[in-house]
């Protein structure tokens, strides 16, 4: 049996306008745009349709997995809820990002991390979830254990895309020291003595670990078809690096040097829409509101916050020169769709999936009012 949906009085975000009529659903795609078209059906009372939102990179899954030190709740349950939280802040697809490689500071272990991707892929089987779930692995090139997590996934169809990091003192993300002491020596309550020792053992772990991992994970990944991403490119001479190591996506650049170096090389400029709300970066690395406004910026990730990836859409396609709302949301849909190969969903246009949000804005913030996945309601 057919199944239909119609979506009426919308406005549609379609990649180069937004137009009034009606939206036609059929066996879970788009069948029709009619612009200037009343039917009968569901009235959106002139609400935005727009793509359902697609995330690259959240760290928010392994919150809900160990929400205090020592604590373990249900892998089940730990996704069921991540899952909710971002299907009502629009987000459709998701890249679950699960770290690969460890630090003695790490409150998860690698058999933690297996158990949430197990939890993932059976929640994904039962048909659990109200987004589409595949896996980012977050691959910690200097920690000891890194290449024995990662073959944990080694037969893991569901990994997507695989970051290649280094968050050792003095690389990438903490080049400047004092923003390194700032986070980890607060966070571990270490004093000056001890603070060195760790910062030299970290060091030393990069030093031996990092250029060996990131060419066989790099290796790996392009066997595999998964995508790679650099992550806190800060230099010329790292994007450098990630190019010849394959990657395709520039995820977190902590420069304007780093960012515009990888656009020019054809990377997926990706940063943190909470970064675009704040208006600077929480570790004082560049502005994603400056890259955007430069034409520097491609894709927005929620990162630590689900809703900010659509309140950081409507956000820049009202405030920032130069950006309309449709390519603002093509920064949150259709690019981090085509960064990552999903070139079914990311846009409204007859034979993409149905994943579409209904949104009203008030005060400026944008409300999640419906979310269909696939033409079926999910919140």
């Amino acid at each position: 049996m057919t199944a239909e949906t119609v979506l009426n009085n919308a406005r549609i975000l379609l990649p180069d306008e937004i137009v009034e009529g009606s939206l036609l659903l059929r066996d879970g795609l788009i069948a029709a745009i009619e612009p200037g078209a009343t039917r009968v059906g569901e009235d959106m009372g002139g609400d935005y349709i727009i793509p359902g939102l697609v995330e690259l990179h959240t760290d928010h899954l392994e919150g809900h997995y160990a929400p205090r030190p020592k604590v373990r709740w249900n892998p089940i349950a730990a996704v069921l809820a991540h899952d909710a939280q971002v299907a009502t802040a629009g987000i459709t697809t998701v890249l679950d990002a699960l770290r690969v490689g460890m630090d003695e500071d790490a409150d998860l272990k690698s058999d933690d991390v297996r158990k949430l991707a197990d939890a993932i892929e059976d929640s994904v089987r039962q048909d659990r979830l109200r987004a589409d779930h595949f896996i980012h692995l977050r691959c910690e090139v200097s920690a000891p254990d890194c290449l024995e997590a990662f073959a944990n996934f080694e037969t893991d169809d569901r990994v997507k895309l695989a970051s290649l990091m280094d968050h050792a003192p003095g690389q990438r993300q903490f080049v400047n020291l004092e923003t390194y002491a700032y986070y980890y020596q607060r966070k571990l309550k270490l004093t000056d003595r001890d603070f060195q020792k760790f910062c030299e053992k970290r060091m030393a772990e990069s030093a031996s670990n990092s250029g060996p991992n990131r060419v066989f994970i790099s290796a790996a990944c392009q066997e595999r078809g998964i995508v790679l991403a650099s992550h806190d490119d800060a230099t010329a001479g790292h994007v450098d690096e990630a190019i010849a190591q394959g990657v395709r996506v520039a995820e977190f650049p902590t420069t304007e040097e780093a960012a515009r170096a990888s656009k020019a090389a054809g990377l997926g400029v990706l940063m943190g829409a909470p970064n675009v709300m704040r208006g600077a970066s929480h570790s004082g690395n560049v502005s994603a509101r400056a890259l955007a406004g430069d034409g520097l910026l491609d894709i927005l990730s929620s990162d630590y916050i689900p809703f900010s990836l659509i309140q950081s859409a409507f956000f820049l396609g009202d405030v920032v020169e130069g950006i309309s709302l449709p390519q603002a949301v093509a920064m949150v849909s259709k690019n981090p769709a085509e960064a990552v190969g999903l070139t079914d969903r990311g846009i409204i246009e007859p034979g993409r999936r149905a994943d579409l949000v209904r949104v009203r804005v008030d005060d400026h913030v944008p409300v999640v009012r419906t979310v269909w996945r696939q033409g079926r309601r999910v919140a």
